[in-house]
């Protein structure tokens, strides 16, 4: 049945053998081949040479085989074939090798050295043999040098440094096996020169190793590296408990920031490189042991808890202090004697009613009543000197509340026309007291607040959501890719913890959380205290001192743990694009500071949340554009400096006027109101809150002082001078800033940004200090201690802030070259402690604010200046 197939199988196997007999080689040389050995023949396509190779394998000792080839004829158009076939892997190379780079480009190696893979052996000795396969389909001889020789110092050992040679067409790799008790090593690599470009890979003890440069990111961890690479191995990642240590020279500079070699424009031609060697030395050493993170976690939840432990004592303390004086001092004749941390309630003292109060001396109008024709009588004399010179302390319980001029809804207050017409006067008198500025009620203030504490809470969460998955979808990449040149981390004190790479960088900002956290136990303390003292009707909690508003305290320590929490999901994968989380908070505890510095003398005119965060929005709106847009692109930087000058100088005006003022015209009321605050970026809530002397007034007023039609004309034209001078401060340190952005550009915008709103957060509170001081307050203890200790805590934050152990704004391997060991404890470095100091410098700060106005607790409202 198979018969009439027969002939056409015959004709098959003729043609078959006729076509191998014109294009296979007709001759095959065989020889056996010893190591150390340098053989130069030649092979054309009529000939294939085969040298035969045998090695001992053991067991317990690994040793290296290297291939060195060298094609001395430059014939472009038919390269050689190398193929070493092994026992379990076959490796092939041509040789001129030519390897791509960017944009397609050639290079072309005409001498190759390739290290072979070791199959592993079962037995205590094995004789295995591999064979080397010469071909080429030159017509012509093609003359080639083959050497093949054994590396001795094939295995890295532990704490040895171990230097080499390597190139583009020579990479290199060595392996590694774990100790015993060794659970995760750290495999160093460093060079005396940047360039050329390397990469450093750690690869499985698996054949085939990927060690040229187009395909060594194929498997395993990698990183790019100028002078300097680390690597964090985990035994958990190896099962075979060692691996390889892969260093590939690149062909090209680009990806570690070099320039682009010169390339000739002819398509397809391949240029030779010549020798673009490096010189590297690697160490492999051992990581931090489990109990190195025990006592990391120990020592910073020890840290920030003994701050706890001593907010205890003080509270107890003080309570006890205050409990004794109660028993020695009369309860209905007594005075506060000071205010604690935790707002205990105070002890009266014996300052009477109607005696001096030497302590502080304050000016106050004739009668305190807060009248309008009082205040029109006070600014309208020129008697009136700016010093404080033995006012009486005028009796507390007869005054009548000021809060109870204002209806409860707050927009009924302000639409009012003879409110309207109260607030220009009232912000136009020579010398402007606190009560003036705190006649709304109360409970509408409380309210509106609170709702700093109510939008940032939502603003937390509907942020920090996204945040969190968009970092743990970085951290994923980089796992499953291996790619470490996604993350711009310290890897010479990287701790990984899971999937976690850097463990530590984010265990360091656990303080922000914590002293958060008790900021905010405070602050519920202190309002619980305060609350208190209303239910009593304390008339000192009434009538004197900076009005009690918690919203924004409140809004300050969520902000201060929500900035632990993105510094935290920023350094899980800390890179150019996530930068923003790591700042979008500190521009909102910058605002809320310089709200809460204004709000203490001006309650009644502060922002409202709702513009206050749509300020914040579009500071983060111009902090992504910057991200996005700002590098290097001069037309960004020109319109964002021309809207910074501008803001700053209607921000100016707004200040200057009190925020009464419009540019022409006149009605009913002046102007609409307008928050003087914020934009973190402009001195000006650097508000001063003195007021504007009126240079002239006129207005047509009923006998019961309120305004009687739109008559009603107010030209303001003067100023105190310490406002100018605090605001012309402002504008020159505002211009400054600009022109550096405009000239400079740099390319960290978020954090000239942040710098801007700093510059000014600081510039406001020295005014307020100094202010303070001149007008004959007092600084108590605590508040001093606290800005004594911040000052130096900040100093030292700062320090260990510009080490920069790492930087986005160059290429990861030029980032690399500024990474440090750990300092600390073996397990946290600068960055690290950066984030233990500046928590704490911002929980004092806080406390800053919180404290220093203690001493104005026993004072009445209508003798506290407005500055």
């Amino acid at each position: 049945m198979f018969a009439p197939g027969l002939p056409f199988l015959v004709l098959l196997a003729i043609s078959v053998e006729s076509h191998m007999g014109v294009l296979g080689p007709k001759n095959v040389s065989q020889k056996d081949a010893e190591f150390e050995h340098l053989y130069a023949d030649e092979v054309n396509s009529e000939l294939v040479n085969i040298y035969t190779f045998n090695h001992t394998v053991t067991r317990n000792r690994t040793e290296g085989v290297r291939v060195s080839v060298n094609v001395l004829n430059k014939e472009k158009g038919a390269p050689l074939l190398f193929v070493v076939r092994q026992k379990e892997a076959v490796v092939s190379f041509q040789v001129p090798l030519i390897l791509r780079g960017l944009f397609q480009r050639k290079y072309l190696y005409q001498k190759v050295e390739r290290t072979l893979c070791q199959p592993p052996t079962k037995n205590e000795s094995e004789v295995q043999f591999f064979y080397v396969d010469v071909s080429t389909l030159s017509p012509v001889n093609t003359t080639y040098q083959l050497r093949v020789t054994r590396i001795d110092d094939f295995v890295l050992r532990t704490g040895e440094q171990f230097s080499f040679n390597t190139t583009a067409a020579q990479p290199q790799y060595f392996k590694y096996e774990f100790p015993e008790g060794a659970d995760s090593v750290i495999v160093k690599v460093t060079s005396d020169v940047a360039f050329p470009c390397s990469v450093i890979s750690i690869q499985d003890v698996l054949c085939p190793v990927y060690d040229l440069d187009n395909n060594v990111a194929f498997i395993g961890m990698y990183q790019t590296m100028t002078k300097k690479a680390a690597i964090t191995v985990q035994r958990k990642d190896f099962p075979s408990n060692s691996f390889y240590v892969v260093v590939v020279v690149k062909t090209e500079d680009q990806a570690c920031g070099g320039s682009l070699p010169f390339y000739p424009f002819v398509e397809d031609e391949p240029v030779d490189q010549g020798h673009r060697q490096k010189t590297l030395s690697v160490l492999v050493s051992k990581a931090v042991t489990s109990e190195a993170y025990v006592g990391g976690m120990l020592f910073c939840l020890g840290i920030f808890l003994s701050f706890y432990l001593l907010t205890v004592l003080l509270a107890c303390w003080e309570n006890w202090r205050q409990k004794k004086k109660t028993l020695l001092l009369a309860i209905d004749r007594t005075c506060p004697e000071s205010a604690s941390l935790l707002g205990h309630p105070r002890v009266l003292a014996d300052s009477f009613p109607g005696s001096s109060y030497e302590g502080y001396n304050y000016g106050s109008l004739e009668n305190g009543s807060g009248s309008t024709d009082a205040l029109v009588d006070s600014a309208g004399s020129g008697d009136l000197s700016y010093s404080y010179q033995d006012h009486p302390f005028d009796p507390v319980g007869p005054r009548p509340r000021l809060d109870s001029m204002s209806s409860v809804e707050e927009d009924d207050y302000d639409t009012l026309t003879d409110i309207e017409s109260d607030k220009n006067v009232i912000r136009t008198k020579q010398y402007l007291y606190v009560a003036d500025l705190a006649r709304k009620d109360k409970r509408v203030l409380r309210k509106k607040y609170q709702i700093y504490f109510w939008n940032i809470a939502t603003i937390a969460v509907f942020y920090a959501l996204p945040v969190i998955q968009l970092v743990i979808t970085y951290q994923t990449v980089v796992n499953v890719t291996g790619n470490q040149d996604i993350c711009y981390y310290n890897f010479l004190c990287a701790h990984p913890l899971g999937n976690l790479s850097a463990f530590n960088n984010i265990l360091s900002n656990l303080g922000y959380i914590l002293l958060g956290l008790l900021f905010l136990l405070i602050i519920l303390q202190r309002e619980i205290n305060h609350n208190r003292a209303l239910l009593r009707n304390d008339l000192y909690a009434m009538e004197c001192g900076i009005p009690k508003h918690f919203g924004l305290f409140y809004a300050m320590g969520t902000a201060l743990m929500m900035e632990g929490l993105l510094s935290a999901c920023y350094h899980v994968c800390p890179n150019y694009t996530n930068f923003q989380f790591d700042t979008s908070f500190m521009y909102m505890i910058a605002g809320l500071c310089m709200l809460k510095l204004y709000q203490k003398r001006h309650p009644d005119i502060n922002a409202s949340a709702y513009s206050a965060y749509a300020c914040l929005a579009i500071v983060i709106f111009f902090s992504v554009l910057g991200v996005v847009f700002g590098k290097g692109n001069t037309a960004f930087w020109i319109v964002f400096s021309v809207i910074h000058i501008i803001a700053t100088l209607l921000l100016s005006t707004q200040l200057y006027y009190m925020g009464r003022w419009k540019l022409a015209g006149t009605g009913q009321g002046s102007s609409t109101e307008e928050y003087p605050v914020l934009f973190s970026s402009m001195p000006f809530s650097l508000q001063t809150g003195g007021s504007s002397a009126a240079s002239s007034m006129c207005s047509t007023r009923t006998a019961s002082g309120s305004a009687a039609g739109p008559s009603t004309c107010l030209h303001v034209s003067a100023s105190p001078q310490d406002r100018m001078v605090l605001l012309v401060m402002g504008n020159i340190i505002n211009w400054s800033l600009a022109a550096y952005g405009l000239i400079m550009r740099p390319n960290d915008f978020a954090s000239y940004l942040l710098a801007i709103g700093i510059c000014n957060l600081l510039l406001y509170f020295a005014f307020y200090i100094i202010m303070k001081l001149r007008s004959g307050e007092q600084i108590k203890l605590i508040p001093l201690l606290c800005i004594i200790c911040t000052s130096v805590v900040w100093g030292f934050a700062l320090f260990f802030f510009f080490q920069g152990l790492s930087t986005w704004q160059k290429t990861p391997a030029e980032s690399r070259e500024h990474n440090r060991d750990c300092i600390l404890l073996n397990f946290f470095d600068d960055h690290d402690i950066w984030h233990f100091l500046s928590s704490i410098a911002m929980f004092g700060s806080f406390l800053v604010l919180l404290t220093l106005d203690d001493d104005l607790d026993t004072v009445q409202r209508d003798k506290i200046y407005v500055f």
